[in-house]
């Protein structure tokens, strides 16, 4: 059995969120693939073509990504099994956080920014953008407390980045 269909274009939030779906309810593509590391999360490319990246990521609840960015791309996460929580930066206020169980799915525009942290022992989650990742931003905040976004290519391991030792000013 192959790769679900696609159009040939730049897949819609709701398209994506369908592939997604699908891509979960059939595991002959991907439960060969599931592996807990101890030291960081597992993920493994399933597809990509000039319009789509689909990928299967397997979390401890060690795992953090850090805050981050998809630069360009739109995104679908469908969690398979386990939980995340996914966390979304406010100004002046603590992160909004919404924990996203086995069976749902959240999407995302390209200027989305969130972190994504693992609730559960382990859980699997399928994720698809369109267009194709080609990098992301990777935020930190310098010993001043100012956010920077540092970009990394798609295939780099996201994860949480430590504070930037702290800078005398004077």
């Amino acid at each position: 059995m192959g790769f679900p269909e696609l159009p040939g274009r730049n897949l819609s939030k709701a398209e994506l969120a369908e592939l997604a779906n699908d891509i979960a309810a059939r595991p002959e593509l991907w439960s060969h693939l599931v592996a807990f590391p101890a030291d960081r999360r597992h993920y493994v490319s399933l597809y990509r073509d000039e319009h789509v990246d689909a990928w299967l990521i397997c979390w401890t609840s060690d795992s953090d990504t850090g805050w981050h960015d998809h630069d360009g791309s739109a995104g679908a996460v469908r969690m398979v099994t386990g939980a995340l929580t996914e966390s979304n930066p406010r100004l002046g206020g603590t992160p909004a956080e919404t924990v996203v169980p086995a069976g749902t799915s959240f999407t995302y525009e390209p200027d989305h920014i969130h972190r994504l942290t693992g609730t559960a022992a382990q859980s699997v989650s399928i994720h698809v953008y369109s267009p194709p990742l080609q990098r992301m931003g990777q935020y930190r905040t310098d010993g001043r407390g100012v956010m920077r976004r540092v970009p990394i290519g798609y295939s780099e391991e996201l994860r949480e980045v430590a504070p930037a030792s702290p800078v005398a000013v004077g």
